[in-house]
């Protein structure tokens, strides 16, 4: 299949994606909370409007021309551990797979394998080639190479079994925020959508903020009252009532708005429902900070204008196709097996 086949496919696919509604999108999204409850109907549209924004004809073709792709590569079969964090979160490594030409041989999360089944479909239905180019498996044994996400934990689990192999083996990362003391209510406000879309379950959710004083986080509590129906959903609500039982129990110090609570803590990675905050004292002990913890941050949310290569506030959840996980450029890796 020609590469221009393969992006007229994935065109027709975030096409498709965008027409998806009605009893059609009922019925999937059903299916999907079916498997996770944490996959709320909300959270599938947002996932599935992120797809629409990868699978346009001119951002595909942006993305990959400038790695010169060669028509003549043979094509590899490349073992694929998918992540099941948040909806479809699995889809771009698959995608970059595809679009190099290459075979996918895709182990399932058990938390996200409805999305991802149905993306899969259809794309087999606009241009059936792809038919030979996918299988779904259980045990991904002797493949050419392979990209699997997952815990640190589980990360020494797949270096036993793929390190002898060209391999792409990605750990746990968070998302932070760095605020200077100049947000604005409608700064914090979209700052909340990075801390709690998905429910914070993403790699690109905000799960601590670094701030110059401790006055902003009552600003903060108060712009992101919007977000209280989280305490709606069981399993959230489930993990507040549990942490903050916690903190209560052992009198540890902490803020609390009835569905969040802050907590001042020096790890990166928060449990769901709490958001850890630090202070830092200035500009270069809080670059010195970002730079020490960088290989577990997954992007940064500032004011860009005052933090350059950072996320705008809001944004976290809306990375390019270029922008890849843990800054390992998965394209390249691909094309040059």
């Amino acid at each position: 299949m020609l590469l221009k086949e393969r992006i007229n496919a994935f065109a027709k696919l975030g096409d498709r994606v965008s027409t998806l509604s009605g009893e059609e999108f009922e019925e999937l999204s059903r299916r999907i909370k079916n498997n996770n409850s944490w996959f709320t109907q909300e959270n599938v549209k947002e996932a599935f409007s992120g797809l629409q924004l990868f699978l346009k004809k001119e951002s595909l073709e942006d993305w990959i021309s400038p790695y010169k792709l060669n028509p003549d590569m043979e094509p590899k079969t490349i073992g694929l551990m998918l992540a099941g964090n948040i909806p479809a979160v699995g889809f771009h490594d698959l995608l970059c797979v595809l679009i190099t030409g290459h075979r996918a041989a895709v182990k399932l999360s058990s938390s996200d394998s409805e999305s991802i089944k149905w993306l899969v479909s259809t794309l087999m239905e606009i241009e059936p080639q792809f038919e030979e180019l996918v299988t779904f498996e259980e045990m991904l044994k002797n493949k050419d190479a392979y990209i699997a996400t997952g815990s640190d934990n589980s990360s020494r689990y797949f270096d036993y079994y793929f390190g002898k192999y060209p391999h792409i083996i990605r750990k746990n990362r968070t998302s932070v925020a760095v605020l200077n003391g100049e947000e604005k209510p409608e700064d914090f406000l979209s700052l909340g959508k990075d801390i709690f879309q998905y429910f914070g379950l993403g790699c690109r959710n905000v799960s601590k903020v670094y701030i110059p004083n401790r006055d902003i986080l009552k600003d903060l509590l108060d712009a992101v009252e919007e977000f209280n129906s989280l305490a709606d959903h069981h399993k959230y609500r489930n993990n507040y009532d549990y942490n903050k039982s916690i903190y209560l129990v052992n009198g540890e110090d902490h803020l609390d708005n009835g569905f969040l609570l802050l907590k001042e803590n020096e790890e990166l990675v928060s449990p769901i429902s709490v958001l850890y905050f630090e202070v830092y004292s200035d500009q270069n002990s809080l670059e010195k900070k970002m730079k020490e913890k960088s290989t577990k941050i997954q992007c940064i949310v500032s004011n860009k204008a005052w933090y350059p290569g950072s996320f705008d506030f809001g944004q976290a959840q809306c990375p390019s196709l270029s922008d890849y996980s843990d800054g390992i450029d998965t394209i390249s890796f691909l094309k040059d097996l």
